[in-house]
């Protein structure tokens, strides 16, 4: 009795292996299907897929961590946006289990800015403070603004400056012009009633 109890448990689990396995295949994408080995066995295909996926976060979390330590601001857009997307990243890194402190994150945007950003950077390192991902975000906001009103400031004054150059450079044209008809006018002046009286014949 107790062998034939055993095997009809076995009949049972070998049945229930079968259907178990036969509705994980059916499941999973072909992708990732076709990447695991070849078993006969629920458990065992459960392990194999375990395993792969393991893999594949150890991939995604090197390749999202070179793409966040390769991000640099250009200075176009809006850098509330960029320091936003550091911010995704680095919540994606933690869920594949590497956690990134916001002191090293803020130090990570901040090696991102271009230079113009130079005395922003000087001047963060220089005082004791640390600063939130919000406070950074808040102070990048403001430093941005200032440095495109200088930009805008300077192109002005630029342009005045051209302006004026090309003024004085047209007055003295003119006082060019009128010196030349001036002395034109004299020459015709002081001419000889002979040679006048030539050229009337």
């Amino acid at each position: 009795e107790s062998s034939d109890m055993n095997v009809k448990n076995f009949e049972q689990w070998e049945r229930s292996n079968r259907m178990s396995l036969m509705i994980m295949k059916h499941s999973i994408p072909e992708t990732i299907k076709g990447a695991v080995p070849k078993v006969d066995n629920a458990k065992a295909f459960l392990d194999a897929i375990a395993k792969r996926f393991q893999k594949n976060e150890k991939a995604e979390t090197s390749t999202m961590l070179n793409n966040l330590l390769a991000m640099r601001y250009k200075g176009k857009g809006n850098i509330r946006e960029y320091i936003i997307e550091m911010s995704n990243l680095a919540s994606k890194l933690k869920a594949l289990k590497l956690e990134l402190s916001d002191d090293l994150l803020v130090q990570l945007v901040l090696l991102s800015l271009p230079p113009q950003f130079s005395q922003f950077k000087v001047s963060y390192n220089t005082q004791k403070e640390k600063w939130t991902l919000n406070k950074l975000i808040s102070q990048c906001v403001q430093e941005e603004d200032t440095l495109k009103r200088d930009k805008t400031e300077s192109a002005h004054l630029a342009t005045t400056s051209q302006d004026k150059k090309i003024k004085k450079l047209r007055i003295k044209e003119l006082h060019l012009e009128l010196h030349i008809l001036k002395c034109n006018r004299n020459k015709m002046r002081i001419q000889p009633v002979s040679s006048a009286r030539r050229q009337d014949m």
